[in-house]
């Protein structure tokens, strides 16, 4: 395969995966024989296309393909539920136009993956995959496990959707409330990939899986509009989409927080986040709505110096009461070095390594604050430690500097928090 078509279908892959599936589920009745054939049509497009060039609807061409595919598999099975099924695909050759936010078939597959009668951990890795597009090995390092354990997740998952019988379809109005905690947890993880994107040689930012989740977020608040959740993480995904472009230099580098070019960022998303946090909301703001009440704290200085970081540790400490976990301790640790000293917070962090050693983010915070408080060479061995557990290109360079900086006795160790400078 040339590396023109690989591009493309790559390309065709990110942006079409979700309606594919979706669409060729909502015909067939079957996600894991729409997976399947979506699969086998991309692989054909991967070959054919080499030999006989990129179709004018690549898009077009892997939907027919796939929906062919299907079509095949039912006519070679007897059972009869498979002959309803072709029958089914027959009589529905193309796939409607939507008509509003229930009919995206993107959405029905989202909430057919997130149904309550999963765990709320399958929920998560099949939506991913089937929704997200991801790979099973970007998955197990969103949720920090390993592969194999995600592949049973997916198996266990599309054997249980398929068992019971769990139609593909929106919820009622009732239900949507209850189903939504595990879509809002999809949603978050497929944009956090894109933001934080992972792998050699990808883009430090994936902008095909941030704009996605955007949108079905905001597709999401348009079903709910007054829930508190849903306008917390479309907030927090908005102001961090906001600072996109000042996140990685010209030379591919990853740039902190503090010394971001604040005219870069897009302030017109600014303000649609700030809206959504400003408005009355009723209910008891969760995980997602304080994520982006920090964040927002962030975008309302006017620079670093200005950061409320009183309020941060205030909101980090009622995030900890309803979701105790070492990464938002590990937040709260930074937001108290700033606010008292990083000798405060030191201790704090080196609480957390038995439980965050295999995660790259507690290393750089570990080597900012060795840093801050002058003890370089514990610091050199900390930035080496989160060198070798990222695998984002843009953050390897910064960190690979950050190391280098103390490598010479001259050079000095200016304070600083962790490298990305993010908040969530």
């Amino acid at each position: 395969m040339n590396a023109d078509v690989a591009a493309r279908v790559t390309q065709v892959y990110r942006d079409e995966w979700a309606r594919i599936v979706g669409g060729l589920t909502r015909r067939c009745g079957d996600l894991d024989l729409a997976e399947e054939m979506a699969a086998e049509a991309f692989a054909a497009a991967s070959e054919l296309w080499s030999e006989e060039g990129i179709p004018p609807n690549p898009a077009g061409w892997i939907t027919t393909t796939a929906y062919r595919k299907a079509i095949d598999r039912l006519r070679r099975e007897s059972f009869r539920d498979a002959k309803q099924r072709e029958a089914l695909m027959l009589q529905d050759p193309e796939p409607p136009e939507p008509t509003g936010v229930i009919d995206d078939d993107r959405l029905r597959l989202l909430f057919t993956c997130c149904h309550p009668a999963l765990s709320l951990e399958a929920r998560v890795a099949l939506t991913l995959r089937i929704v997200g597009g991801l790979t099973v090995e970007e998955i197990a390092r969103a949720f920090l496990i390993s592969e194999s354990t995600v592949r049973q997740r997916i198996t266990r998952a599309k054997a249980k959707i398929k068992t019971e019988r769990i139609p593909y379809r929106m919820p009622a109005a009732d239900d949507l409330r209850i189903r939504i905690d595990g879509v809002l947890a999809v949603l978050y993880l497929v944009f956090n990939e894109g933001y934080f994107a992972s792998g050699a040689g990808v883009p430090a930012l994936r902008r095909e899986l941030t704009c996605d989740a955007i949108r079905l977020t905001g597709l999401l608040r348009e079903l709910l509009p007054d829930d508190c959740e849903v306008a917390g993480l479309l907030a927090l995904m908005l102001l961090s989409e906001a600072r996109a472009a000042a996140r990685v230099t010209a030379e591919g580098e990853l740039v902190r927080l503090d010394e971001q070019d604040r005219q870069a960022w897009n302030h017109e998303l600014i303000g649609q986040g700030l809206a959504l946090l400003d408005g009355p909301l009723p209910g008891v703001p969760g995980r997602h709505r304080l994520l982006a009440e920090i964040n927002a704290v962030h975008v309302r200085a006017t620079d670093a110096a200005d950061t409320d970081w009183a309020r941060i540790v205030e909101l980090y400490e009622q995030l900890e009461r309803i979701d105790p976990s070492p990464v938002v301790v590990l937040g709260k640790a930074v937001a108290l070095a700033e606010r008292d000293s990083p000798e405060r917070a030191l201790p704090l962090v080196e609480q957390l390594n038995d439980a965050l050693d295999h995660f790259h983010g507690f290393h750089v915070t570990r080597a900012e604050l060795l840093r801050a408080t002058g003890r370089d060479s514990e610091a050199r061995d900390a930035y080496a430690r989160a060198i070798a557990l990222a695998d984002n290109t843009a953050e390897i360079i910064h960190l690979t500097r950050r190391r280098d900086e103390l490598a010479t006795p001259s050079a000095p160790g200016t304070p600083g928090t962790a490298s990305n400078g993010e908040s969530t």
